[in-house]
Order: C-alpha cells, then sequence, then structure tokens
C-alpha cells in the first residue's frame, strides 16, 4: 500500500494578499498618525545700556550656580527644599511692594535647580519672575 502521494509541483507563495494587507496597513498608519509641529518662540530681550546704572529695590536677586549653591541677595543660602527656601525669599521681600524674583542660574545649572527656585517663589507668594541673561562674547 502506498498512501503517499507524489507531486510533481513546486509548491509556491502568493505575494498578492501579503502586498494588499501592507498597504491597507501603510494607509491606516498614514491617516491615523497626528503630525505635531514644533514652533519656535519669538523673544524679544530687553536692551541694557552699560553706562547707566539703576537700583531697584523691588528686584530679589537669586543665583543659582553649576554645583548647586543658592544666594539670595548676595548672600550665600543653604536649599534644602523648596517650602524651606521659599522662608528664604520671604525674608528677602520684608518692606518690599511688589517684588519681583530675578533668577541668575548658571548656564551649566541643573534644571531642576531652577524648577526648586521657582517653586519656592510660588510658595512665598511672590509670583512674579524674571530670568537674567548675558550677550554671548565675540
Amino acid at each position: 500500500m502506498r498512501f503517499r502521494r507524489n507531486f510533481d509541483e513546486e509548491p509556491e507563495i502568493n505575494l498578492i494578499p501579503l502586498i494588499d494587507v501592507m498597504l491597507i496597513v501603510l494607509i491606516f498608519l498614514a491617516v491615523s498618525t497626528t503630525y505635531s509641529r514644533f514652533s519656535e518662540l519669538q523673544l524679544e530681550l530687553p536692551q541694557a545700556d552699560a553706562s547707566k546704572t539703576q537700583t531697584r529695590p523691588n528686584e530679589i536677586q537669586v543665583a543659582v550656580t553649576a554645583d548647586g549653591r543658592y544666594a539670595v541677595d548676595r548672600q550665600i543660602v543653604p536649599f534644602a527644599d523648596p517650602p524651606a527656601f521659599s522662608q528664604q525669599l520671604q525674608k528677602a521681600a520684608q518692606g518690599r511692594t511688589n517684588p519681583v524674583v530675578v533668577i541668575n542660574a548658571d548656564a551649566q545649572a541643573p534644571h531642576q535647580a531652577v524648577i526648586g527656585v521657582m517653586e519656592a517663589a510660588r510658595l512665598a507668594g511672590l509670583p512674579r519672575i524674571s530670568f537674567a541673561t548675558q550677550r554671548p562674547r565675540n
């Protein structure tokens, strides 16, 4: 008894249905993908005249160094957490009407350090925040 048949033909794979399915998937991905466009911020920074010096009594200068040291109005203060630092900012704000917190952060300072100062200013009730920058040297 011989149950096996001999096949003279080679089996073939039909690629047409596979190509159809791949095109459907490609069309689905192209239609369902959301394209987000990032826009640039257009900023105009104020210009300063180096010959004029202005005293600004309503500014609280906060410096953040690259190695993690903090200073409030040129006095080095510790930074344990934003609530503790907010007390330092409240002390500096006493006697000033509607002060502006000016953050002078080093370019190499961690982003979290600047966010910590901003959070401390919010906790101290000082909503006006500004950042100090300098022009690049040519």
